[in-house]
């Protein structure tokens, strides 16, 4: 059995302020095939550390300046067809410089910690499978498995 397999890395970042209000980016339908709230994020360039990547993709998509984000947990899936591991590195931060601005690829703004959880908020699919990663920090691995069926089954870790 092989040791080692293709992968994507990405990251995601819960970014809260000392009111309890989370930043959140919402996606365009337009531009992705998956819309809804999301925290920002995005891929890790080859070569670059995984720091540095959340750090790049929070400003990047938020105009702020993230500092001491922690790493929380990990989302992990084999991707249909192609079968390559997709890993998202899950931090979370309450430091931050900087205007929060929205960029091309979706409009940010602040929300309520309350309303996310209350399903106040719109979000992306699958999304709120990872709060007890991010919130509630009983778990630090949410696992897509696949079953015989080729659907996905959610396990915590």
């Amino acid at each position: 059995m092989p040791r080692s397999e293709d992968v994507i890395l990405t990251n995601m970042c819960l970014v809260e302020d000392k009111d309890d209000n989370c930043v959140v980016q919402i996606r365009d339908p337009k531009r992705y095939d998956w819309s809804g709230a999301v925290f920002p994020g995005g891929h890790i360039e080859k070569g670059e550390s995984l720091h540095d990547a959340v750090v790049r993709e929070v400003l990047e998509e938020t105009g702020l300046t993230i500092s001491n984000p922690e790493l929380v947990g990990v989302k992990h899936f084999q991707t249909r067809g192609d079968k390559i591991r997709y890993l998202v590195f899950l931090y979370r931060t309450s430091d931050f410089l900087g205007t929060l601005t929205s960029s091309e690829e979706g409009e940010v703004k602040w929300v309520s910690r309350q309303d996310l959880l209350a399903g106040k908020i719109d979000l992306a699919d699958s999304m709120d499978e990872m709060f007890p990663v991010f919130f509630d920090q009983t778990s630090s691995e949410l696992f897509y498995e696949r079953n015989d069926n080729d659907d996905l089954v959610r396990k915590y870790f």
